[in-house]
C-alpha cells in the first residue's frame, strides 16, 4: 500500500548496496542468481556469488540464461575463500548447507542473512527438455524473489 512503511523487521524497503548469493558449489543456483540480480538491481549494486566449495560450470545454466538474453560471461565456480571482497550488506543463501555456513561466517558481523530455499535443478533427470524445464523453474523462482525482496520500493 502506498504511504505505509513496513516494520523494520519485515521485508526490506530498499535495495542493498552489496549482495552475496551462496550455494553449495557456485555452479548452478548462486551464479544464476548473481547474473539475474545484476540485470535487475540498480547499476552500482555490487553482486557476487560463491559456494561452500567450487564445482564445475554447468552448461544448462548457460542455456537457460541465454533464453532470456543473459550470460554468465567468464564466470568460473569458486568458493568463499576465493572471494575478492568479504563484506556484504546481505548474504542470500540458496541451500541449507550454505545457510549454515553463512550463519557461522557472520556470527560476529552485522550482516543480514536471508535463506531462499531453492531446489537444485542439477538433480533433475529425464529428457533434455525435462531437465531444461527444471532449470527454467529455478531461474523464474530466483527472478521473482530478487524482484520482490531485493529491488527498492521506489
Amino acid at each position: 500500500m502506498e504511504g505505509v512503511s513496513p516494520a523494520p523487521e519485515k521485508a526490506r524497503s530498499r535495495t542493498p548496496r552489496s549482495v552475496l548469493f551462496m550455494c553449495r558449489m557456485n555452479a548452478v543456483r548462486s551464479p544464476m542468481a548473481e547474473t539475474l540480480a545484476r540485470s535487475l538491481l540498480p547499476a552500482g549494486t555490487y553482486v557476487a556469488s560463491a559456494g561452500i566449495r567450487p564445482g564445475e560450470r554447468d552448461p544448462f545454466v548457460d542455456a537457460v540464461l541465454g533464453e532470456v538474453g543473459l550470460s554468465l560471461g567468464r564466470h568460473a565456480p569458486h568458493s568463499l575463500d576465493e572471494l575478492e571482497d568479504d563484506y556484504f550488506d546481505l548474504i542470500v543463501t540458496l541451500a541449507p548447507e550454505a545457510h549454515h555456513a553463512a550463519l557461522e561466517l557472520t556470527r560476529s558481523m552485522a550482516v543480514d542473512v536471508m535463506y531462499w530455499p531453492t531446489p537444485d535443478p542439477a538433480a533433475a533427470t529425464g529428457t533434455r527438455d525435462q531437465i531444461m524445464h527444471s532449470y527454467r523453474e529455478v531461474r523464474e523462482h530466483l527472478k521473482q524473489l530478487i524482484e520482490k525482496r531485493l529491488k527498492g520500493s521506489g
